[in-house]
């Protein structure tokens, strides 16, 4: 099953999609999850996580520089800002990292 992450608001995941168990937090240090695999593609990209053998796509290309910027960046608002997304828009790109979290994508980085 293939779970399409859009930074799109108001129901944007689509029918059973999985809820965020907690809200995302953007304050947060997260990182692609190290069984994800990234593949650029023109309309954004493909994660592929080798653990649960799930696929999904990014809609975006901005969406691909957040995500790809998540374990350089000291949080995902950090990430977000990094990547050029507008605060009018970070409410949308919130959403989208929330999908990305519930489906395993990408987890919380520990501090050191």
């Amino acid at each position: 099953m293939a779970c399409a992450v859009s930074t799109e608001t108001a129901g944007a995941a689509g029918p059973g999609a999985a809820a965020p168990a907690r809200p995302f937090d953007l304050d947060t240090a997260w990182q692609l999850h190290p069984q994800v695999s990234v593949r650029p593609e023109r309309f954004g990209a493909l994660l592929y996580h080798f653990g649960t053998r799930r696929l999904s796509f990014l809609k975006s290309p901005a969406l691909l520089r957040v995500v790809s910027s998540l374990g350089d960046q000291p949080s995902a608002r950090e990430a977000c800002r990094a990547a050029g997304v507008a605060a009018a828009d970070l409410a949308g790109y919130q959403g989208a990292l929330a999908t990305l979290a519930a489906s395993q994508m990408i987890c919380e980085r520990s501090r050191p």
